[in-house]
C-alpha cells in the first residue's frame, strides 16, 4: 500500500499538507502516516524540571496528533499511523523511510511566506537528491479549494 509521511507540528501549513496527502492517499487507495517531531530540550539542571518540560512537551505533540488524526478520519475516512519521536526530524525521517517500504513520498507544508521552515529547507537543500522517495511540497498559501483541486 502507498502510503505518504506528514510531518505535523503547531504550523497551519502542516495542516495543508495533511489534507492533501489524505486527498492523495484516497485517490490511490493508500494510506497516510502522521509524524511528530519532539525537539531536544535543553538542558536543565533540576530533573524534576526536566522531566516535567519533556512530558508538557509530549502530551502536546500527542494532542496536536490525535486533532490532526481525528480531522483526517472525519474528512476522508482514512485511519492514519501516528508516530511521534523525539530527536532529530531529517534523521527521524529517514530512518522512518528506510524502515518502511510502503512509504511513497514526503509530504511537507511550506510557510506561505518568509522561510519555508526547516524540514523543507532541509529536504530541499542537502538532503535534495537523497531520499529514496518524493517529496511533495504543498505551499501554506493555498485554500482548501484550491487542495482539493490539485489533490
Amino acid at each position: 500500500m502507498r502510503i505518504y509521511l506528514v510531518v505535523i507540528d503547531d504550523t497551519p501549513e502542516s495542516g495543508i499538507a495533511l489534507r492533501f496527502a489524505a486527498r492523495r492517499a484516497v485517490k490511490t487507495g493508500g494510506g497516510v502516516e502522521i509524524l511528530t517531531v519532539l525537539p531536544p530540550q535543553e538542558f536543565i539542571a533540576f530533573g524534576g524540571v526536566q522531566a516535567t518540560i519533556e512530558e508538557e512537551t509530549r502530551l502536546h505533540a500527542e494532542g496536536l496528533v490525535a486533532a490532526a488524526a481525528g480531522t483526517l478520519i472525519e474528512e476522508s475516512g482514512l485511519r492514519p499511523s501516528i508516530t511521534v519521536r523525539d530527536g532529530d526530524g531529517p534523521k527521524i525521517i529517514r530512518e522512518m523511510i528506510e524502515a518502511n517500504p510502503n512509504i511513497a513520498a514526503l509530504v511537507l507544508g511550506a510557510a506561505p511566506s518568509g522561510a519555508p521552515g526547516t524540514l523543507v529547507s532541509h529536504f530541499t537543500g542537502t538532503d535534495a537528491g537523497v531520499l529514496p522517495v518524493p517529496v511533495m511540497i504543498i505551499p501554506g498559501s493555498l485554500s482548501r479549494e484550491a487542495i482539493d483541486r490539485l489533490s
